[in-house]
C-alpha cells in the first residue's frame, strides 16, 4: 500500500491571516481565491495532464483546527486509500484522531507525530 502521495496543503496560523495573505499576493505574486488562500495546480504547460493541486492557506491565529497541537502549522499530506492507512497507523500505535470527514472535497482524516504535530491525510475525490 503506498501511504502519502504527495502534499495537498500547507496551512499555517497567522496575526493577520488577510493582511498576510495579501503581503504574499502583492510581493510573491500568489494569485489569492476568495476563501483567503492559494491553489497551486499540478498542470502546467510543462505538464498539461497533471492532475491536482497544493493548496497554501493562513488561519486566525485563535483557530483550533490544528488542535490537539500547539504548533502554528499543519500540513496536508495526500493518501490515495484514508481509511486503509487510518487503521494501518493505529495497528502501530500512532495516535489517530476518532474522526473522519467525507465530503465533495475528499475524504480527510489526521494523525499526531510523536512531536505532537498535528497531519491532516487527504483522500481527494476521483479525479483529482
Amino acid at each position: 500500500m503506498r501511504r502519502v502521495t504527495g502534499i495537498g496543503g500547507v496551512f499555517f496560523k497567522a496575526k493577520d491571516p488577510a493582511a498576510l495573505a495579501t503581503w504574499y499576493r502583492d510581493h510573491l505574486g500568489l494569485k489569492l481565491e476568495e476563501w483567503g488562500g492559494a491553489v497551486f495546480p499540478w498542470a502546467s504547460p510543462e505538464n498539461p495532464g497533471g492532475v491536482g493541486t497544493t493548496v497554501w492557506s493562513p488561519f486566525p491565529e485563535s483557530t483550533d483546527y490544528f488542535a490537539p497541537s500547539s504548533a502554528s502549522f499543519m500540513i496536508n499530506y495526500r493518501v490515495e486509500d484514508l481509511h486503509t492507512l487510518l487503521a494501518v497507523l493505529r495497528e502501530e500505535g500512532c495516535e489517530v484522531d476518532g474522526k473522519v470527514d467525507e465530503s465533495e472535497f475528499g475524504k480527510f482524516g489526521w494523525v499526531m507525530d510523536p512531536e505532537g504535530n498535528r497531519i491532516e491525510l487527504w483522500q481527494p475525490p476521483e479525479g483529482r
